[in-house]
């Protein structure tokens, strides 16, 4: 049977030379980092020193700028401009909201119209005040003269504009029987207060 050695083999000491090797290079290597690291804070630090000079400097320039000789006198022309637009907006506003739609009117007068009368003119005129409607909203009305053959012509096309959308206070202003050759015919003016267009239905 072959021997066997079970105990463990004597482990060669290091050297201190070798040992010091090591630490030094350790210590070296620490401190070769360290140096590193400072360098590159000492240089962001002068950085942000030099950019933080260069905003100031640019500040100091600015404000020693002279402000534009007619810069006030621009504001004010500004807001000169702005309330002339506002004024000229509001009264284009007011206009419209009393702007009549004489379209309408002509178009539901013709289609009211009975077939025995016509009429020979048609024209507009400011609405008497103490006669007009306070509903009505306007100070537009219209005066329409014409004839017929007879009084119920009248009343007939008297009642027919007074459903009129765009008309209001229909009322009748003269009738009169007046030769005409061998007949007679009505003649008559009526008188209506005009709605604005935003009044009625067209």
């Amino acid at each position: 049977m072959r021997a066997v050695n079970l105990l463990p083999r004597d482990e060669v000491p290091k050297s201190f030379q070798a040992k010091r090797g090591v630490a030094f290079g350790a210590g070296g290597g620490l401190a070769l980092v360290t140096v590193a690291l400072t360098a590159l804070m000492l240089a962001a630090s002068g950085k942000v020193s030099e950019n933080q000079a260069a905003v100031d400097s640019n500040k100091a320039e600015l404000a020693a700028l002279p402000k534009p000789a007619g810069a006030d006198k621009d504001v004010a022309a500004d807001a000169a401009l702005v309330g002339d637009l506002n004024q000229r907006s509001n009264a284009l506003s007011a206009a419209l909201a009393t702007r009549v739609a004489w379209d309408s009117v002509l178009r539901q007068v013709s289609q009211v119209l009975p077939e025995d009368v016509w009429l020979t003119s048609l024209a507009s005129a400011s609405a008497d005040a103490s006669e007009s409607d306070p509903n009505a909203g306007g100070a537009n009305g219209v005066v329409l003269t014409g004839s017929t053959y007879a009084q119920s012509g009248v009343a007939r096309l008297l009642s027919r504009l007074s459903v009129a959308p765009t008309l209001t206070n229909v009322r009748l202003q003269s009738s009169t029987v007046a030769d005409a050759g061998t007949s007679q015919l009505v003649q008559f003016t009526i008188l209506a207060d005009v709605k604005p267009a935003g009044g009625g239905s067209s």
